[in-house]
């Protein structure tokens, strides 16, 4: 046995270990917002999210997170409208100077997404990033697959991404030099996922909420849309991007997370990427802050992968090198 292989091994936490620091890390994560100065990075930013309403989903975490960075309005969409009122307070209450709109839509009806692109070129005159993260997903299995069932996934999950391309893109085309903007430009980004999820998520339990036919499908298509895209809207300054989830506990995932949890094998979630690790809505909200921002302003066209380095190679054994 080498020396270097000698102290890699040595260096490697057991499962407890790594768990404990796992939960240490996450609950760092989560904390961030209350932990961090506002840097301004959406500032003066009009901003529209679509599925927002679940209370752990990414959605709510990235509206949260772009109010703590000075978006100047965000018009906040879901189909569900229980969490709305709350969601509206809860960024009113933390920050005062963000502005905040809620509405019940359904996020692939068209006249939904023009009526709330207009309504933002009409009371901010102009917008800046669409984020279309509105999806579904259900566990039927492909010999229980309708056709209405495949083809719902398909409407809600990239029928509604091509929507907010294709409106959130001619709103950004606008220019408004009273408001700020004086040339064309702003960020659409779309949550797909990363293209091993399925297979790991299936080792651990049925996973209610998730379909790898229909669901990889519909996300597939939404990576393909933002690759495309950004080229049909070449030269206006309007970047497309995908952001590619790995295993994230959201109200979606939760089944499976409560199911591992009675079996008091929580520690396993997320063992098959090279972090070790499940992650949290927040991580996400980071990455969408990340393609939102001007500090992305050259990345254009990319299925954005943050899955904990999953889809960098094909799953191996926990503890044995590739």
């Amino acid at each position: 046995m080498s020396d270097a292989y000698s102290k890699v091994k040595t260096q490697a936490k057991s499962a407890e270990e790594h768990h404990a620091t796992t939960r240490a890390r996450l609950q760092q994560i989560q904390s961030q917002l209350d932990n961090t100065v506002r840097a301004g990075k959406l500032k003066g930013k009009v901003c529209i999210i679509t599925g927002v309403g679940s209370l752990k989903g990414i959605g709510r975490a990235s509206a949260l997170t772009f109010a703590h960075e000075g978006a100047k309005h965000l018009y906040l969409l879901d189909y569900d409208p229980t969490n709305l009122p709350e969601l509206k307070s809860t960024i009113e209450k933390k920050y005062p100077d963000v502005k905040v709109t809620t509405m019940q839509a359904d996020a692939a009806d068209e006249k939904a997404i023009v009526a709330v692109c207009e309504q933002a070129l009409r009371e901010e005159g102009r917008l800046d990033v669409f984020f279309a993260n509105a999806g579904i997903a259900t566990k039927e299995h492909l010999t229980d697959l309708t056709t209405e069932t495949f083809m719902n996934t398909m409407r809600v999950n990239a029928l509604s991404c091509f929507l907010a391309v294709k409106h959130a893109s001619a709103a950004m085309l606008e220019t408004n030099s009273s408001r700020g903007k004086n040339f064309s430009g702003g960020s659409i980004i779309m949550t797909a996922s990363s293209k091993y999820i399925f297979r790991y998520l299936l080792e651990f339990a049925p996973v209610p909420g998730l379909s790898t036919v229909r669901h990889s499908a519909s996300k597939a298509a939404v990576n393909s849309i933002a690759q495309t895209s950004a080229y049909q809207l070449q030269k206006t300054d309007i970047r497309v991007n995908t952001i590619c989830p790995g295993l994230i506990e959201t109200g979606m995932t939760g089944a499976t997370f409560d199911y591992a949890r009675k079996r008091g094998s929580e520690g396993k979630i997320g063992q098959l990427n090279a972090l070790g690790r499940y992650g949290v809505a927040q991580e996400i909200a980071n990455a969408a802050l990340f393609l939102a921002s001007d500090d992305s302003s050259y990345v254009n066209g990319q299925n954005f992968a943050v899955d904990g380095g999953l889809s960098a190679s094909h799953p191996v054994i926990p503890g044995r090198w590739a």
